[in-house]
């Protein structure tokens, strides 16, 4: 309060008020500066203090424009960069922008950003670039797939569920933008290795499994966004208009969004969001709190006084008083009456003094006696002593105004910190209110304390028993339990890929290694009467006249001749003798062994163990065939 105490009364006048006289318009337009200066400090306490408890919120924006293997898009990378200056004026705590990422620099980026999520409010991902959708999954492309045939795309994009593990730690909002809904150039030179395959337009309608999740598209499920012919698109621009206003619901703000597109777009691209939220508003951006200003209530005794100071009279200053008997201004009202009353007493001195002079020289003149002249001088010197001693009057009189004026002055700064003291008390008060019903709904959200750090995978399950069945180790169905059969299948991944996974849970790791591995991991074992054929067990056929024999080879079909029975007998005994005298031919088991030199059936009474690779690794296995 030093600085408004200076504005209001200079130190010039603090230190000796005695120096200095000034008017009463002075005075009161000093006044005024004064209260202006404690009003306005105690409106900025109010308006500019910041928030207390501010939710912590962070951001991942990714913008894809430089494919190595199709053609470049002019704006993802112009969307991006909007956005992340869209997300730094809301005032983010954090915003990851990346762009043009490989496969391998796409899954870093999520990773890490999945560990900012761990302890943030909000959680935003924004992408822009291509996207495709296969048997009803969404997948995003980094900028170095080739994606030549429908099966590549397990090994080269992203499932949406990956990125929606990224933001699952978020305690109160998970929104995940996708401006990746353009005409896919991939699908159409995409090599199909099941005709039953389905590649989508556009990207698939998608029902998050968890709470207060949101997921918006560019254009709604089936369809394609446009790109625009300026410098961001459609969906991108109409984004950074309604997105980030202050206490707009999302719901509402994406409402505002579709419409922008709609118009711009000449309705024919529709974004579409997915998710649902609470009965609450949830906004990106906090609404400012506005606190109300206190009420002056000696507005109209300092209107009054104001006006009275405008013709500063000695009938206005007695009305004045009348009018507010009591009071602070009523104060500086009969200080402003005395001084008026004062300088008009010494007017009057100054006259009469002046008229003593006149007459003295007067007589002088005319050559009066000399006692006359000697009686006027002590008139004259009379004259002057009252004159001085209403100077000296006056002087008090606007000493003890300005003295008034002084505590005035010192009693509204106090006023004014006892109100900013009480305005404090008030926003802590609040502050903690909103503290606990804050903790109130994290108690909700939250999952109990005996849970894994570990992010819950969204249908997490699903998607690593269908790596397996990709990569050969997996023969069972895929669902959403992780059983025993799937253990299984995960436990044969490690023994033929040389990993130590964990089989009891589904991970995000052991998907993220399974995912990198290109090529068929577990050897093909088919029944009897099938062989090998790459990833599949095809039915042996044989041409006329031949058969699939106990070695799965092909034999030719003996027929027999008839003879008489005693040379058939002759013969029967005479090829049983043979037989006995040879060794036994090995016979097929009906299992195939596979191996870098191929495939090769299993003799009849031989089988397949595992055995080290060298002495004293037991890490990694190889299959040998061990005949009895």
């Amino acid at each position: 309060m030093s600085d408004i105490t200076q504005i209001a009364l200079p130190r010039s006048f603090i230190d000796n008020p005695h120096v200095m006289v000034a008017s009463s318009t002075d005075l009161g337009n000093l006044l005024m500066r004064a209260v202006g200066a404690i009003v306005l400090a105690v409106c900025s306490f109010w308006l500019f203090s910041p928030p207390a408890l501010a939710e912590k919120r962070v951001a991942l924006v990714i913008g894809n424009s430089a494919y190595k293997n199709v053609t470049r898009l002019q704006n993802p990378t112009n969307d991006a960069a909007a956005v992340v200056a869209m997300l730094k004026r809301a005032g983010f705590d954090s915003v990851d922008a990346k762009l043009d990422l490989s496969v391998v620099d796409m899954r870093r980026a999520l990773r890490e950003f999945g560990n900012k999520t761990r302890d943030a409010d909000v959680a935003v991902i924004y992408y822009a670039g291509h996207g495709i959708e296969l048997d009803g999954t969404n997948y995003l492309i980094p900028v170095d797939a080739t994606l030549e045939t429908d099966t590549d795309v397990y090994d080269e994009t992203f499932p949406l569920d990956r990125v929606l593990i990224s933001v699952e730690p978020a305690k109160q909002l998970r929104l995940v933008i996708l401006d990746a809904c353009r005409d896919n150039p991939f699908a159409k030179t995409m090599k199909r290795t099941v005709g039953s395959r389905a590649v989508g337009r556009g990207l698939a309608k998608v029902e998050p499994s968890s709470p207060n999740t949101m997921i918006a598209f560019a254009a709604k499920a089936g369809s394609t966004a446009s790109d625009g012919d300026s410098k961001n698109s459609p969906f991108a621009a109409a984004l950074i208009d309604h997105l980030a206003k202050p206490g707009l619901d999302l719901r509402k703000a994406f409402g505002f969004v579709r419409d922008a597109v709609l118009k711009a777009t000449n309705n024919t691209q529709e974004p579409f969001i997915y998710g649902s939220l609470g009965g609450n508003d949830v906004s990106l951006v906090p609404a400012p709190a506005v606190v109300a200003a206190p009420v002056d209530q000696d507005a109209p005794m300092r209107r009054d006084y104001e006006f009275a100071l405008q013709v500063n009279s000695k009938p206005v200053w007695d009305a004045f008083i009348d009018k507010h008997p009591s009071g602070f201004y009523t104060a500086l009202a009969k200080a402003q009456r005395d001084k008026l009353a004062a300088e008009a007493a010494r007017i009057e001195a100054t006259g009469k003094a002046k008229a003593a002079l006149e007459e003295q020289t007067r007589l002088a003149i005319e050559g009066a006696k000399a006692a006359e002249q000697d009686k006027a001088a002590e008139q004259a010197k009379a004259a002057e002593r009252a004159r001085i001693a209403a100077e000296l009057a006056k002087k008090a009189e606007e000493a003890k105004v300005a003295e008034a004026e002084r505590v005035k002055a010192a009693a509204m700064a106090k006023a004014a910190e006892k109100e900013a003291e009480r305005v404090k008390a008030a926003e802590e008060a609040k502050a903690a209110a909103e503290k606990k019903v804050k903790e109130e709904k994290l108690a909700v959200l939250t999952p109990p304390a005996d849970k894994s750090d570990q992010p819950t995978a969204v249908d997490l399950p699903r998607s690593l028993q269908a790596e397996l069945r990709r990569v050969g180790c997996n023969t069972g169905a895929v669902d959403s339990n992780w059983s025993a059969a799937a253990q299984k299948a995960l436990d044969l991944f490690n023994k033929h890929s040389g990993t130590k996974l964990d089989v009891k849970t589904a991970s995000v790791d052991a998907l993220d290694a399974v995912k990198g591995k290109t090529g068929r991991i577990c050897p093909l074992i088919c029944d009897h009467g099938f062989k090998a054929d790459g990833d599949r067990c095809t039915k042996i056929t044989c041409r006329a006249g031949y058969e699939v024999g106990d070695d799965n080879t092909c034999e030719k079909i003996e027929v027999k001749k008839p003879t008489a029975k005693r040379e058939e007998q002759k013969r029967d005994r005479a090829e049983r003798a043979k037989a006995d005298a040879a060794p036994a031919k090995p016979q097929a088991s009906g299992q195939v062994l596979c191996n870098q030199q191929g495939c090769r059936p299993v003799a009849r009474g031989c089988r397949i163990v595992e055995r080290p690779l060298q002495s004293g690794v037991s890490s990694i296995n190889r299959e040998v065939e061990v005949c009895n």
